[in-house]
C-alpha cells in the first residue's frame, strides 16, 4: 500500500505516527481508568488532563465545558439535546422559544437528523427550516436576518465538509446579535480543527463538535464545546466520568492520541504551513486543467480551506471519475464518505445552485495536514495519467483517439441499457435504443472517436432520438429520412433470412443489422455477417429486442445471444444455455493462485473499463497474461468464448469484485460452467 495516494483527507486521515506510539503506550503500559485513585489510574488521568489542558488552550475554551466523546456525531446530539430539551423547559413555563429549528442548507446530515430526532422524541413539535446559501456556499444573511427572530436553534458549520467552504462565522453572529433572539447556536467545527483559528469563548457560538480523526487522531474520539451558561444535559449517564457531562470510562488510547496531534497543533512545528496548504491545492489543481480539459472547480479557492478541491468534468460522471483515479492508486470521493455510496447528486451542490451535472458529477478532493511535497509531485504525476487514460478511450468529449473501440458495446443505467455497435476500420457506428440520459456518454464515444453514425434506431416505434441527433452534430446526418424507429429510408442491402423472408439491412464494416418485425409496435434487429444477400440463423450472433424472452426460431441459433433493453437483474443478455448453480462462483486471491496452478489454460479476464485499466498503478499483477475486457464489452466476447464444446476457464476480476461477479453469473447462465470471480477484486488483493 505504500504507493497509494490518499487524497481523501475530509473523509478520515492516517493517524499521526506520534499520536499511534501515545494509544500503544497507554494500550501496553498505561492501561489504568482514571477514574481509580491507585498509582496506575493517576498514570493514565495526567495523560487525560494533559490532552484536556491543551485542547483549552488551543480552542480557546475559556470558562466553558470542554468534554471527550466519540465524536461529531455524539457532539452533535449532545448538543441537539441540550438546547432542545432547555425548549421544552421554557415551553413548560409558557415563555417564547420560537418556533423554528434554522441550519445550514450545506450541513452535514448528521445535524438535521438529529434536529429531526429529538424534536421529535421531546415533542417540542418546531419547524425545521434550511438556512439558504449562496452560489458559493456561503450562508444567506439576509434570509437568516428573517429566520433568527423566530429561531430556537441555529446550526451552522465552520467549513463544509465537501467544498471546503468556509463560513462567514462573524457575519453569522452579528446576524443574530442584531435579531435579539436568544435561540441557541452550534457551529460544526469539524473541518476547521487545525485549519482555522479557533478562539471559542469569545464568540457567541454555544456548542461545538469535534472529531479526532479529521486530523490525524483515530476515530472513536472527539470533543464537545459547550459555552459558559448555555444549557447542558447529558446524552449519556452512568458512573459520571468526564465530570458528570459524559458517562462511560473515556476512550484512553484515543484521547491520548488526540492529545498528541492537538499539542503538536499548537507547537507548530508538525503540519505544513497554511501557505504551503494553498500551494499544494494549486499544483493539483493546474495538474486537473493540463489532465482534463474542460474541468471545473466547483468551491471558490479564495472561500475555501486550502486542503479541499471540488471539481467537475463535462460528460465524465462521478463514478467514472472515481473509478480511474481508483485504478491509479489516488484515493478521492464523490462527496461526503457518509453518503457517497448511494448514486444522487450532491445536495451540498444542489443547494448552491450547481447544474445538475456538476453536482451528479462531483469529485472532492481533499488532502490532511500530513501531506508532503512527495506526495503532492506523484498526485500530479497520477493525474496526469488519468487524464491520458481517459483520452485514449475517448471519455473527454472533443479529444479524437486514435484507438477506436470495435465490436459491440452495452451503455446501460438503472435497469435499462443501449447498445452501440462499432466498427474501427470504417469509424463508423450504429447506436440501438440510447437513454437519453447517456446522451453526453454517447456523444463523447463519439466524437472522442470520430465515428460517422450511420443510425440511430429503437425497437419500440415512437422514440424521440431528436437530442441524441442534435448532439451528436456533424456525426449524424439529421437529414436523413427515417421510420418511426429511426431505420433509415434508403438502406445498403436487402437480405434473405433463415425462415427465407427477405429484410432490410445496414452494412456496417463486415457486419449487417437487419431488421425484423417482433409484433406490433415492435422491431428486433440482427447482427451478424451475410453470405453473398443471405444471412442464415448460424450467422446471427446478437438479436436486439426490447423483449428478453422473445423467439426468433429459425432465423437464429442456440449460440445467438439476445440483447434486451430491459436489464433489471443486471443479466447483461440472455441466451440458451443451462442455468447453472453459482455457488461455486467466488475464489478469493489465495485460492485464485492455486487455481491458476491447477488450470494452467485459465483466462484471467480484466471487466473494468478501459481506462481503468490503463491508468491501473501498479500493472496488476501478471497483466500480461489478463484479458482486457470491460463489463459494458463483455456480450461481445461471451459469444467468442461460448462456440465450441470445451470452454477454458475463465476468472474475472475488477476492483471490488461487484462487476465480475456480474460477468460470472453472465457466462454460467449463457452455459459456461467454468467462469469464477474474484472475491472483494483488486482493491483487496493488491
Amino acid at each position: 500500500m505504500n504507493n497509494e495516494i490518499y487524497l481523501d483527507g475530509n473523509a478520515t486521515t492516517c493517524i499521526l505516527p506520534a499520536a499511534a506510539l501515545a494509544a500503544a503506550d497507554i494500550m501496553g503500559q498505561r492501561y489504568g481508568n482514571p477514574s481509580s485513585s491507585h498509582g496506575t489510574g493517576l498514570r493514565a488521568k495526567v495523560v487525560l488532563d494533559q490532552a484536556r489542558q491543551c485542547a483549552v488552550r488551543l480552542l480557546g475554551v475559556g470558562d466553558g465545558r470542554l468534554m471527550f466523546n466519540s465524536g461529531a456525531t455524539e457532539g452533535i446530539q449532545t448538543a441537539v439535546l441540550s438546547a432542545l430539551v432547555a425548549v421544552r423547559e421554557r415551553q413548560a413555563r409558557g415563555e417564547a422559544t420560537g418556533s423554528l429549528l434554522v441550519y445550514g442548507a450545506t450541513e452535514h446530515k448528521a445535524v438535521p437528523e438529529a434536529l429531526a430526532h429529538w424534536n421529535r422524541l421531546l415533542g417540542t413539535n418546531l419547524k425545521l427550516t434550511a438556512l439558504a446559501v449562496d452560489g458559493d456556499g456561503l450562508h444567506d444573511l439576509i434570509a437568516l436576518r428573517a429566520l433568527a427572530p423566530d429561531a430556537a436553534m441555529i446550526c451552522t458549520m465552520a467549513a463544509n465538509n465537501e467544498t471546503g467552504v468556509v463560513s462567514d462565522l462573524d457575519g453569522i453572529a452579528a446576524t443574530i446579535a442584531a435579531s435579539g433572539t436568544s435561540a441557541l447556536w452550534m457551529v460544526d467545527c469539524v473541518q476547521a480543527l487545525g485549519k482555522l483559528q479557533l478562539n471559542l469563548a469569545a464568540t457567541r457560538i454555544d456548542y461545538a463538535p469535534f472529531s479526532g480523526h479529521k486530523l490525524h487522531a483515530p476515530k472513536g474520539v472527539g470533543m464537545l464545546y459547550v459555552r459558559a451558561g448555555a444549557p447542558f444535559t447529558p446524552l449519556i449517564m452512568g458512573g459520571g466520568q468526564e465530570t458528570g457531562q459524559r458517562s462511560g470510562t473515556e476512550n484512553m488510547a484515543g484521547i491520548a492520541a488526540l492529545g498528541v496531534v492537538l499539542a503538536a497543533l499548537e507547537r507548530g512545528d508538525t503540519f505544513p504551513s497554511h501557505d504551503q496548504l494553498h500551494d499544494y491545492r494549486a499544483r493539483l489543481a493546474d495538474a486537473l486543467r493540463a489532465a482534463l480539459p474542460g474541468v471545473v472547480f466547483n468551491n471558490a479557492f479564495d472561500k475555501s480551506l486550502p486542503t479541499t478541491i471540488n471539481f467537475a468534468v463535462p460528460g465524465v460522471s462521478s463514478r467514472e471519475l472515481m473509478d480511474v483515479f481508483d485504478a491509479a492508486r489516488v484515493r478521492v470521493s464523490a462527496g461526503s464518505a457518509c453518503s457517497a455510496s448511494k448514486a444522487a447528486p450532491s445536495y451540498v451542490l444542489d443547494a448552491m445552485g450547481l447544474p445538475l451535472w456538476r453536482s451528479a458529477g462531483a469529485i472532492r478532493m481533499s488532502f490532511g495536514a500530513m501531506v508532503d511535497e512527495a506526495t503532492i509531485a506523484t498526485a500530479c504525476q497520477r493525474i496526469a495519467h488519468c487524464g491520458a487514460a481517459l483520452r485514449a478511450a475517448g471519455m473527454i468529449a472533443d479529444q479524437p483517439s486514435a484507438e477506436p473501440d470495435d465490436g459491440l458495446l452495452q451503455l446501460g443505467v438503472e435497469g435499462e441499457c443501449g447498445w452501440l455497435v462499432l466498427d474501427a476500420a470504417s469509424r463508423s457506428c450504429i447506436v440501438i435504443d440510447p437513454l437519453p440520459t447517456l446522451t453526453a456518454r454517447i456523444t463523447a464515444i463519439v466524437r472522442g472517436h470520430n465515428y460517422r453514425v450511420l443510425a440511430i434506431v429503437a425497437t419500440t416505434a415512437g422514440a424521440d432520438h431528436a437530442p441524441l441527433a442534435r448532439s451528436l452534430g456533424a456525426h449524424y446526418d439529421t437529414q436523413a429520412m427515417t421510420d418511426a424507429f429511426g431505420w433509415p429510408a434508403i438502406t445498403a442491402h436487402r437480405l434473405t433470412l433463415g425462415d427465407g423472408a427477405e429484410v432490410n439491412a445496414v452494412a456496417i464494416g463486415s457486419q449487417v443489422l437487419a431488421q425484423v418485425s417482433a409484433g406490433e409496435g415492435a422491431r428486433a434487429y440482427l447482427l451478424g455477417s451475410k453470405d453473398g444477400a443471405s444471412m442464415m440463423a448460424a450467422d446471427v450472433r446478437f438479436a436486439f429486442t426490447a423483449h428478453a424472452d422473445l423467439a426468433l426460431p429459425v432465423i437464429t441459433t442456440a449460440q445467438t445471444l439476445l440483447c434486451p433493453t430491459r436489464d433489471a437483474r443486471n443479466q447483461l443478455c440472455a441466451g440458451h444455455g443451462g442455468d447453472q448453480a453459482a455457488a461455486d462462483l467466488q475464489l478469493d486471491s489465495s485460492a485464485l493462485q492455486a487455481f491458476l496452478h491447477a488450470h494452467p489454460g485459465a483466462v484471467v479476464v480484466d471487466v473494468r473499463e478501459p481506462y481503468e485499466f490503463a491508468a491501473t498503478v501498479p500493472a496488476p499483477a501478471g497483466a500480461h497474461a489478463a484479458q482486457s475486457v470491460p463489463l459494458s464489452r463483455l456480450v461481445e466476447h461471451a459469444s467468442v468464448w461460448l462456440r465450441g464444446d470445451i470452454h477454458a476457464p475463465l476468472v474475472f476480476v475488477c476492483r471490488s469484485g461487484n462487476r465480475s461477479m456480474k460477468a460470472a453469473q453472465c457466462l454460467r447462465r449463457l452455459g459456461h460452467t467454468s467462469s469464477y470471480s474474484l472475491t472483494g477484486g483488486l482493491a483487496l488483493a493488491a
